[in-house]
């Protein structure tokens, strides 16, 4: 029966993230806020609700292990699944995406996380420094993206996703609305149900926050990159995969963090920290050297996501 809790928690908390991502962003083009920081902002910040939730309510619940295993845990899989079962199917034509700043910034955000994380806790001090490189990397951004459309470097902006000029100012509230009441309700589901899986089967917070709560928070990427690749338009999936991991690193856990102190369990600083800086690192050939992730790459990437699973189970 939890399982079936942990399930409906889990399908409560993405349906509920989409629709306050949908209420936000017209919410925001309506109030005359520009697409751009439109795109920055709201769009990142609630694509990442259900994550955010989860760890907040982690938090509340004295379940830290769960919090800082969501976040390790979707990191990897973003990595290793997200865009290693797609390629399995057809070719991730990554080679046409330039994420090399992007990239060097999550590496950087990955080593200052794991740097903070051998502090043996994550307190308001870590959170504050946390945010604050989130803060800069959207500023600098920012400038750029500016910068780009003054020298008319850029396209016509992209609308964000939700985005809809027509949408009725009733129909903005009831997302908002839906959103706001479901976030909260699905996170207790699944943190609740995720504590009693755990003490039934003998395994730990964290193995359970790694997993189950992290795989569950990785399927829309998983299912997004899978359509996007077999419609051929893979080619901003590694961008996405990148940006999403470091949002997660400094934004989860720094809001989180400041809600209350989330200690680090040792497993994380034995094992999963850097298998998570290490997933990282194997971007590198497709960041800088342009790589397509094809078939047997796909293989490769997914089958150590499985064999992680079955490490974090048996270690």
């Amino acid at each position: 029966m939890e399982w079936l809790y942990a399930g409906l928690g889990l399908v409560i908390l993405l349906l509920a993230g989409d629709t306050l991502v949908r209420g936000a962003v017209n919410l925001a083009l309506r109030l005359g806020i520009p697409a751009l920081i439109v795109s920055l902002t709201i769009v990142a910040f609630g694509t990442s609700a259900p994550e955010l939730l989860i760890s907040v309510q982690a938090v509340l619940k004295d379940v830290p292990g769960i919090a800082i295993g969501n976040v390790v845990g979707s990191n990897t899989a973003n990595i290793l699944l997200v865009l290693g079962f797609p390629a399995m199917l057809t070719v991730l034509h990554t080679s046409h995406c330039d994420s090399r700043a992007t990239f060097i910034q999550m590496i950087v955000s990955s080593l200052i996380f794991i740097g903070l994380a051998f502090r043996g806790v994550f307190d308001a001090t870590a959170g504050f420094v946390l945010l604050a490189v989130l803060a800069y990397i959207l500023f600098v951004a920012f400038r750029a993206a500016q910068a780009h459309r003054r020298a008319g470097m850029e396209e016509e902006l992209e609308e964000p996703e939700g985005a809809d000029p027509d949408m009725p100012w009733w129909k903005i509230l009831v997302f908002l609305g839906l959103g706001l009441i479901g976030l909260p309700l699905g996170a207790d589901l699944l943190i609740d149900s995720a504590e009693v899986i755990a003490r039934e089967f003998g395994i730990s917070e964290a193995a359970i926050g790694l997993t189950l709560v992290a795989l569950g928070t990785s399927l829309p990427e998983l299912a997004t990159t899978t359509m996007a690749a077999l419609r051929k338009q893979a080619d901003v999936a590694l961008g996405n995969v990148i940006g999403s991991n470091m949002f997660n690193l400094l934004a989860i856990i720094g809001i989180a963090s400041m809600v209350g102190p989330l200690p680090v369990a040792p497993e994380f600083l034995r094992f999963d920290l850097w298998v998570m800086l290490g997933a990282s690192l194997l971007l590198i050939p497709f960041v800088f050297f342009k790589w397509d992730i094809n078939r047997p790459l796909g293989v490769v990437l997914t089958l150590l996501y499985l064999l992680y699973v079955v490490v974090v189970f048996t270690y």
